[in-house]
Protein backbone atom coordinates (compact mmCIF):
# COMPACT_ATOMS: atom_id res chain seq x y z
CA UNK A 1 0.00 0.00 0.00
CA UNK A 2 2.41 2.11 1.13
CA UNK A 3 4.55 2.12 -2.48
CA UNK A 4 0.78 2.27 -4.49
CA UNK A 5 0.81 5.87 -2.67
CA UNK A 6 4.18 7.15 -3.23
CA UNK A 7 3.58 6.08 -7.14
CA UNK A 8 0.47 8.15 -7.09
CA UNK A 9 2.02 10.88 -4.97
CA UNK A 10 4.97 10.76 -7.46
CA UNK A 11 2.76 11.29 -10.74
CA UNK A 12 0.89 14.36 -8.92
CA UNK A 13 4.06 16.10 -8.31
CA UNK A 14 5.29 15.25 -12.53
CA UNK A 15 2.03 17.10 -13.23
CA UNK A 16 2.55 19.63 -11.01
CA UNK A 17 6.10 20.40 -11.91
CA UNK A 18 5.04 20.02 -15.82
CA UNK A 19 2.06 22.91 -15.63
CA UNK A 20 5.19 24.89 -13.87
CA UNK A 21 7.52 24.22 -16.44
CA UNK A 22 4.68 25.70 -19.23
CA UNK A 23 4.57 29.38 -17.58
CA UNK A 24 4.94 32.46 -19.08
CA UNK A 25 7.68 34.76 -18.19
CA UNK A 26 7.87 38.64 -19.03
CA UNK A 27 11.55 39.95 -19.13
CA UNK A 28 11.51 43.69 -19.59
CA UNK A 29 14.04 46.58 -19.23
CA UNK A 30 12.36 50.11 -18.67
CA UNK A 31 14.70 53.78 -19.38
CA UNK A 32 11.54 56.34 -19.57
CA UNK A 33 8.90 54.68 -17.82
CA UNK A 34 6.93 53.81 -20.73
CA UNK A 35 7.94 49.80 -21.05
CA UNK A 36 7.43 49.02 -17.29
CA UNK A 37 3.83 50.47 -18.41
CA UNK A 38 3.37 48.49 -20.89
CA UNK A 39 4.12 45.35 -18.73
CA UNK A 40 1.46 46.17 -16.15
CA UNK A 41 -0.56 46.60 -18.91
CA UNK A 42 0.23 43.30 -20.63
CA UNK A 43 0.04 41.30 -17.13
CA UNK A 44 -3.45 42.41 -16.14
CA UNK A 45 -4.38 40.62 -19.50
CA UNK A 46 -2.38 37.79 -19.20
CA UNK A 47 -1.35 35.52 -16.20
CA UNK A 48 2.72 35.90 -16.46
CA UNK A 49 5.69 36.04 -13.77
CA UNK A 50 7.38 39.63 -14.23
CA UNK A 51 11.43 40.09 -14.33
CA UNK A 52 12.88 43.30 -14.41
CA UNK A 53 16.37 44.09 -16.01
CA UNK A 54 18.56 46.74 -14.13
CA UNK A 55 21.90 48.51 -15.43
CA UNK A 56 24.27 47.37 -12.76
CA UNK A 57 25.75 51.31 -13.10
CA UNK A 58 22.81 53.62 -11.24
CA UNK A 59 22.01 56.83 -12.60
CA UNK A 60 23.33 57.56 -16.20
CA UNK A 61 21.74 59.54 -18.48
CA UNK A 62 21.90 57.22 -21.60
CA UNK A 63 19.47 59.90 -23.22
CA UNK A 64 21.86 62.98 -22.48
CA UNK A 65 24.18 64.84 -25.25
CA UNK A 66 21.69 63.37 -28.25
CA UNK A 67 22.05 59.79 -26.63
CA UNK A 68 26.07 59.93 -26.79
CA UNK A 69 26.09 56.94 -23.54
CA UNK A 70 23.39 55.15 -25.40
CA UNK A 71 25.27 55.34 -28.61
CA UNK A 72 28.58 54.86 -27.09
CA UNK A 73 27.37 51.10 -25.72
CA UNK A 74 25.58 50.00 -29.26
CA UNK A 75 28.60 51.10 -31.05
CA UNK A 76 30.42 48.53 -28.43
CA UNK A 77 28.06 45.86 -29.04
CA UNK A 78 28.10 46.26 -32.73
CA UNK A 79 32.01 46.37 -33.46
CA UNK A 80 31.89 42.93 -31.31
CA UNK A 81 28.61 41.09 -30.80
CA UNK A 82 30.69 38.03 -29.43
CA UNK A 83 32.50 39.21 -26.94
CA UNK A 84 30.87 39.25 -23.18
CA UNK A 85 32.58 42.46 -22.54
CA UNK A 86 31.01 44.32 -25.07
CA UNK A 87 27.83 44.18 -23.56
CA UNK A 88 27.60 46.67 -20.33
CA UNK A 89 26.86 45.33 -16.83
CA UNK A 90 23.47 44.50 -15.32
CA UNK A 91 22.29 43.33 -11.80
CA UNK A 92 22.31 39.98 -11.65
CA UNK A 93 19.06 37.65 -12.20
CA UNK A 94 18.50 34.18 -10.20
CA UNK A 95 15.10 33.69 -12.52
CA UNK A 96 15.56 30.15 -13.96
CA UNK A 97 14.34 30.04 -17.14
CA UNK A 98 13.71 26.84 -17.26
CA UNK A 99 10.53 27.20 -15.38
CA UNK A 100 8.95 28.57 -18.26
CA UNK A 101 7.15 27.80 -21.99
CA UNK A 102 6.58 31.14 -23.04
CA UNK A 103 9.01 34.16 -22.68
CA UNK A 104 7.59 37.59 -23.84
CA UNK A 105 10.17 40.69 -24.10
CA UNK A 106 9.36 44.01 -23.59
CA UNK A 107 12.26 46.60 -24.19
CA UNK A 108 12.78 50.37 -25.25
CA UNK A 109 14.34 51.18 -28.97
CA UNK A 110 17.42 53.03 -28.70
CA UNK A 111 18.65 54.28 -31.98
CA UNK A 112 17.03 51.82 -34.05
CA UNK A 113 18.94 49.04 -31.93
CA UNK A 114 17.26 47.22 -28.98
CA UNK A 115 18.45 49.08 -26.01
CA UNK A 116 21.97 47.68 -24.45
CA UNK A 117 20.72 46.73 -21.01
CA UNK A 118 18.30 44.51 -22.48
CA UNK A 119 20.87 43.00 -24.69
CA UNK A 120 23.17 42.67 -22.42
CA UNK A 121 20.41 39.99 -20.57
CA UNK A 122 19.96 38.20 -23.85
CA UNK A 123 23.29 37.71 -24.66
CA UNK A 124 23.87 35.80 -21.47
CA UNK A 125 20.33 34.09 -21.25
CA UNK A 126 19.33 33.81 -25.14
CA UNK A 127 20.82 29.78 -25.69
CA UNK A 128 18.17 29.10 -22.59
CA UNK A 129 15.68 30.18 -24.75
CA UNK A 130 16.06 27.52 -27.18
CA UNK A 131 13.14 26.15 -28.40
CA UNK A 132 10.28 28.42 -25.67
CA UNK A 133 7.96 30.60 -26.87
CA UNK A 134 9.49 34.23 -27.79
CA UNK A 135 7.12 37.37 -27.80
CA UNK A 136 8.57 40.53 -28.51
CA UNK A 137 6.88 44.01 -27.59
CA UNK A 138 8.79 47.26 -28.61
CA UNK A 139 8.63 50.77 -26.91
CA UNK A 140 9.82 53.81 -29.16
CA UNK A 141 9.56 57.60 -30.23
CA UNK A 142 9.05 56.88 -33.75
CA UNK A 143 11.54 54.63 -35.46
CA UNK A 144 10.52 51.45 -36.98
CA UNK A 145 10.79 48.48 -34.80
CA UNK A 146 13.05 46.03 -37.58
CA UNK A 147 16.38 46.29 -36.10
CA UNK A 148 15.06 45.79 -32.84
CA UNK A 149 13.77 42.16 -34.28
CA UNK A 150 16.96 41.37 -35.64
CA UNK A 151 19.16 41.96 -32.44
CA UNK A 152 16.52 39.59 -30.55
CA UNK A 153 16.82 36.67 -33.72
CA UNK A 154 20.58 37.62 -33.37
CA UNK A 155 20.51 36.61 -29.87
CA UNK A 156 18.15 34.40 -29.47
CA UNK A 157 18.19 32.55 -32.11
CA UNK A 158 16.30 29.37 -31.71
CA UNK A 159 13.48 30.54 -30.06
CA UNK A 160 10.03 29.81 -31.49
CA UNK A 161 9.07 33.35 -32.10
CA UNK A 162 5.71 34.61 -31.97
CA UNK A 163 3.83 35.11 -35.66
CA UNK A 164 3.94 38.72 -35.21
CA UNK A 165 6.01 41.60 -33.08
CA UNK A 166 4.31 44.53 -31.54
CA UNK A 167 5.34 48.31 -31.83
CA UNK A 168 4.00 50.64 -29.56
CA UNK A 169 5.22 54.12 -29.80
CA UNK A 170 4.99 57.53 -28.06
CA UNK A 171 1.99 58.60 -30.13
CA UNK A 172 -0.02 55.49 -29.42
CA UNK A 173 1.13 54.42 -26.14
CA UNK A 174 -1.92 55.76 -24.35
CA UNK A 175 -4.31 52.84 -26.81
CA UNK A 176 -1.80 50.43 -25.13
CA UNK A 177 -4.69 47.99 -23.51
CA UNK A 178 -6.16 47.68 -27.00
CA UNK A 179 -2.59 47.05 -28.92
CA UNK A 180 -1.72 44.76 -26.26
CA UNK A 181 -5.72 42.88 -26.43
CA UNK A 182 -5.28 42.75 -29.87
CA UNK A 183 -1.92 41.77 -30.82
CA UNK A 184 -2.56 38.68 -27.94
CA UNK A 185 -5.49 37.51 -30.46
CA UNK A 186 -3.68 37.93 -33.64
CA UNK A 187 -0.67 35.66 -32.23
CA UNK A 188 -3.20 33.32 -30.84
CA UNK A 189 -1.45 33.89 -27.44
CA UNK A 190 -4.62 31.54 -25.69
CA UNK A 191 -4.01 28.54 -28.41
CA UNK A 192 -0.10 28.69 -28.00
CA UNK A 193 -0.52 28.11 -23.80
CA UNK A 194 -3.62 25.94 -24.31
CA UNK A 195 -1.17 23.44 -22.80
CA UNK A 196 -0.50 25.17 -19.63
CA UNK A 197 -4.10 25.59 -19.16
CA UNK A 198 -4.84 21.70 -19.95
CA UNK A 199 -1.89 20.57 -17.09
CA UNK A 200 -3.12 23.20 -14.45
CA UNK A 201 -6.19 21.45 -14.90
CA UNK A 202 -4.95 18.06 -14.55
CA UNK A 203 -2.78 19.00 -11.86
CA UNK A 204 -5.65 20.28 -9.86
CA UNK A 205 -7.49 17.20 -10.34
CA UNK A 206 -10.52 16.90 -8.06
CA UNK A 207 -9.99 12.83 -8.69
CA UNK A 208 -9.62 10.41 -5.60
CA UNK A 209 -7.81 7.02 -5.23
CA UNK A 210 -7.69 4.70 -2.89
CA UNK A 211 -4.37 3.36 -1.12
CA UNK A 212 -3.81 0.87 -4.19
CA UNK A 213 -3.65 3.52 -7.00
CA UNK A 214 -7.86 2.99 -8.33
CA UNK A 215 -9.72 6.18 -8.84
CA UNK A 216 -13.19 5.90 -7.10
CA UNK A 217 -15.85 6.71 -9.17
CA UNK A 218 -18.63 7.31 -6.05
CA UNK A 219 -17.71 9.39 -3.13
CA UNK A 220 -15.47 7.66 -0.62
CA UNK A 221 -17.22 6.42 2.53
CA UNK A 222 -14.81 5.71 5.84
CA UNK A 223 -11.38 5.42 5.06
CA UNK A 224 -8.12 6.97 4.03
CA UNK A 225 -7.77 8.17 0.36
CA UNK A 226 -5.17 9.96 -2.00
CA UNK A 227 -6.82 13.49 -3.23
CA UNK A 228 -4.38 16.12 -5.69
CA UNK A 229 -1.49 13.90 -4.21
CA UNK A 230 -2.26 14.17 -0.36
CA UNK A 231 -3.18 11.56 1.91
CA UNK A 232 -6.57 12.44 3.55
CA UNK A 233 -9.01 10.21 5.60
CA UNK A 234 -12.48 10.32 6.00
Amino acid sequence: MKKSFILILCAALTLLSTSASSKTLVVYYSYTNYSREIVTTLTSQITADVLEIQPAEKGLRYDANNYALGTQLLNAIKANPNDAGSYPAIDPVDTSLSEYETIIIVTPLWWSQMAAIMQTYLFNNGPQMAGKNIGLIVSSASSGISGVVKDCKRLVPDGKYFSDNLWINHSNHSNRTSLIQNWLKAVNYNTLTAISEKRADESTSTHIYDLNGRQLINEPQKGIYVKNGKKISR
